[in-house]
């Protein structure tokens, strides 16, 4: 929840929240004073719900739309609902099987800043990464495809993935 508060302040701004160390302590009374009220021991301290928490950060009423402007998880062409990660708050990753994102033409963005894809071979390791992803299918994925092929033999490299549909899994998968 930090990550994503992080994110949304670095690209939107105001009225969204900084989540900094500093501020986060400044502003400790407001976020975290009604548990840190009733807490008797350290056992009440463990649980603390600190996502619910930060919320009380959120401004209202674009509170509504942080799922919209930071989910959690995205959608990839596939159906599958893939976790971004938000370390970086200057350039969300999505981590994801390349087979997945077949019929991608763009790199999706999330408040209006490009993903950084780290596209995955169906043993789920880092073969490409990229935040132009059509630049990607025209120049790079051919030399990917070619290693793929190699490798992952029961799996679809099509030539051109921008026209074929997402999928999960082998051939079998992808002729559904």
């Amino acid at each position: 929840m930090r990550q994503r508060l992080a994110f949304l302040n670095q690209a939107i701004g105001a009225p969204w929240p900084a989540v900094d160390d500093a501020t986060v302590i400044e502003e400790l009374d407001r976020w975290l004073g009604p548990e840190l009220s009733t807490a008797r021991r350290r056992a009440d301290l463990a649980r603390v719900d600190t996502e619910t928490a930060l919320r009380r950060l959120l401004p209202w009423p674009e509170a509504a739309r942080m799922d919209e402007l930071a989910p959690e998880r995205v959608e990839v062409p596939s159906g599958s609902r893939v976790k971004v990660d938000y370390t970086n708050p200057d350039q969300p990753v999505l981590a994801v099987k390349v087979q997945e994102i077949f019929g991608w033409n763009q790199t999706p963005t999330l408040a209006g800043v490009g993903l950084l894809l780290h596209l995955l071979s169906p043993a789920q390791r880092p073969v490409a990464v990229t935040a132009d992803l059509a630049s990607f299918w025209q120049t790079g994925w051919s030399q990917v495809r070619a290693d793929l092929r190699g490798r992952y033999p029961k799996h679809a490299w099509p030539e051109d993935p921008t026209t074929v549909a997402a999928h999960r899994g082998t051939h079998r998968n992808a002729q559904r």
